[in-house]
Formats: C-alpha cells, sequence, structure tokens
C-alpha cells in the first residue's frame, strides 16, 4: 500500500526543484512539493540527507520524478542535489511541461541525477529523452549518459555500453522538423473580365 509522507521542514529545505529549465512550466516552482513511496523515509540529521524507497513519486506541478529510490540531499553551500534510481526492468522516469506551448519533455534512466550548483540534470545508463508536442513524439535523444544544462538550454548525449536494446553503444537522436506557422488564406480570386467586344457607337455622331 502506497503511504503518502508528509513533508517535514528538513525535507522542504532539501526538496528536489527539477522545474530550474529555462523552458520548463514556470508555475511549477511555486507549486507545493508532494512525496510518496511505499516505504517510511529516513531524515540523517548529520549528513542533511532524505532517503525514500520503493515506488518513490515525487511531484510539484507538471513535474512528475518516479524511482526506486531517491535520495534528497543540501550542500554546504545551499545548493542542492537528488540522485533517483530504478530497479531492473523499470528505470527511473521523469517528466515536465514546458513552459506556453502544448509541450512535455520526459526522460528514463538507470539513474536521474540533479546538481543544483551545476544546475544540470543527468541521465546515467540507458538514457532516453523524448519530446512530445501533445502526445506524438516529436523528438527522442539515446544514449549511454545524457546530460541537460539548464542554464544553456543544451542536451549533451554520450555513448555507453553495448545492449540488446543499442548492440553498438552509439547514441542515436530522431529531431522531427519544426512545424509551419499556419498561412493565411489566399485571398480570392477575381474572375477575369469579359471579352472586349466592338463598339456599336464608335464613330457615329449624334
Amino acid at each position: 500500500m502506497t503511504r503518502r509522507l508528509p513533508l517535514s521542514p528538513l525535507l522542504l529545505a532539501c526538496a528536489l526543484t527539477l522545474s530550474a529549465p529555462a523552458q520548463a512550466e514556470k508555475a511549477d516552482r511555486n507549486k507545493p512539493m508532494v512525496v510518496e513511496a511505499d516505504q517510511p523515509g529516513t531524515v540523517d540529521l548529520q549528513r542533511q540527507v532524505v532517503v525514500f524507497n520503493g515506488n518513490v513519486v515525487i511531484s510539484q506541478g507538471t513535474m512528475v520524478l518516479r524511482a526506486e529510490r531517491v535520495e534528497l540531499r543540501e550542500l554546504a553551500d545551499g545548493y542542492r542535489a537528488a540522485s533517483a534510481l530504478g530497479r531492473p526492468g523499470k528505470p527511473a522516469t521523469w517528466r515536465q511541461r514546458r513552459d506556453g506551448v502544448d509541450e512535455t519533455v520526459e526522460g528514463s534512466a538507470d539513474r536521474i541525477e540533479f546538481d543544483g550548483r551545476a544546475d544540470t540534470l543527468r541521465l546515467v545508463g540507458n538514457g532516453a529523452v523524448r519530446r512530445l508536442r501533445g502526445t506524438t513524439v516529436a523528438d527522442e535523444i539515446t544514449g549511454g549518459t545524457i546530460v541537460w544544462d539548464n542554464t544553456a538550454d543544451i542536451f549533451r548525449v554520450e555513448g555507453g555500453a553495448t545492449s540488446a536494446a543499442n548492440p553498438t553503444g552509439r547514441v542515436r537522436a530522431v529531431l522531427s522538423p519544426r512545424a509551419e506557422p499556419a498561412s493565411a488564406p489566399a485571398a480570392p480570386v477575381a474572375p477575369p473580365a469579359p471579352p472586349l467586344a466592338p463598339s456599336r457607337t464608335l464613330g457615329e455622331r449624334p
């Protein structure tokens, strides 16, 4: 049975905020964060670490992070870091709506790391990132490691070990063309002028 865990003051201080990307939904950062897990969380006051295990779901506005284990940490300089681990056959996943458009970015990997100091999201091990327009996949990037640099709004992708899904270990990107803006309707075409007819009055005098 899933337990809904209350947010302690320390958890709020260590809260994972993945709403930093410039194109992510800006309103997410002002929404409450909800953490759910099958097992009770542990709080280490000495290390400033909060750990949740068992089908962990963290949501904040449109951002949803799912993993088997999530560790939230507050660093000495006040920045926050987090690590989310999947389990065999079920990777950690992250999903968030982009700001101002009907698009969503979602990612999955064996491990997802958030670094508040570097402002990066790192997907390690069988990483995949997809951009969806509505429900249609527009772009997809796969590789051993994918890093989203939130400050520069750039994805970096590296190859990884070979696997059944990727026997060559190569990186792969499938990018759709940019959607063309709707064109203005064409102006109505005027009907052709009637053919000229000889004047019956030309040269006649009153």
